[in-house]
């Protein structure tokens, strides 16, 4: 009993979540919106701040790292333009919530975590949640997927970027089709511009979406540390 009411108010705080911080703001992509009320971000959350899981707001997983508000997931994944067919490159696991968003959205994501304690607690939520078409990688986000376990086509259609960069890291850029987007958050170690850039033959052209603060990627072609 004790259990069905804390599923029924994690559920009442997704409905709540929906209306106020994802519709009442500009998060409009209906599959997005699908994609946030099905994921249950309570699952990723330590358990010291499980009942704050619906507050639109970051909270920390351990490890000087943090997950991000709703609303941010949504926007970075809405801003993605993802669909059934993409294959798309996650720098950062984290907690897992970002990559479960979108999985329900994608054909595959491919997952670079530095922390290999965040990527199996990651996974085995994963796990537990029945998502499968996640695979990880444990090492240097900033330096991109190893080579020897690229798609088939040799590139990803979307890359995002769930940490800040001082610019998009060029071996990112490299693994990015053609066409491809890639959202990130771009500037210092406090403040960042939330962007979304799609790669020309010789050049990345973007957008600035927010502003926005973000934990440093941490990495060769990241932030020091």
């Amino acid at each position: 009993m004790h259990r069905r009411r804390n599923e029924d108010k994690f559920e009442a705080a997704r409905q709540r979540m929906l209306k106020w911080d994802l519709k009442g703001r500009d998060i409009t992509d209906p599959h997005v919106l699908s994609a946030m009320i099905e994921v249950p971000r309570e699952e990723f959350i330590p358990d010291s701040h499980r009942s704050q899981a619906y507050t639109d707001g970051p909270l920390p997983i351990g490890l000087n790292q943090t997950i991000s508000q709703p609303y941010i997931v949504a926007l970075m994944t809405q801003e993605l333009r993802v669909n059934q067919e993409s294959e798309v490159l996650e720098i950062g696991t984290g907690s897992g919530y970002q990559t479960a968003v979108l999985s329900k959205l994608v054909k595959k994501v491919y997952t670079i975590e530095r922390f290999s304690e965040l990527a199996d607690s990651a996974r085995k939520v994963l796990e537990r949640l029945g998502i499968s078409n996640v695979e990880f990688h444990v090492g240097d986000g900033s330096s991109g997927w190893p080579a020897s376990r690229l798609p088939p086509s040799g590139c990803f259609d979307r890359i995002m970027i769930t940490a800040a960069v001082p610019e998009v890291p060029r071996p990112l850029a490299w693994q990015l089709v053609d066409g491809g987007l890639i959202v990130a958050p771009v500037g210092g170690r406090s403040v960042q511009e939330l962007v979304a850039c799609e790669k020309k033959p010789d050049s990345l052209v973007g957008k600035t979406i927010c502003d926005v603060r973000f934990v440093r990627l941490i990495g060769k072609h990241g932030f020091e540390q």
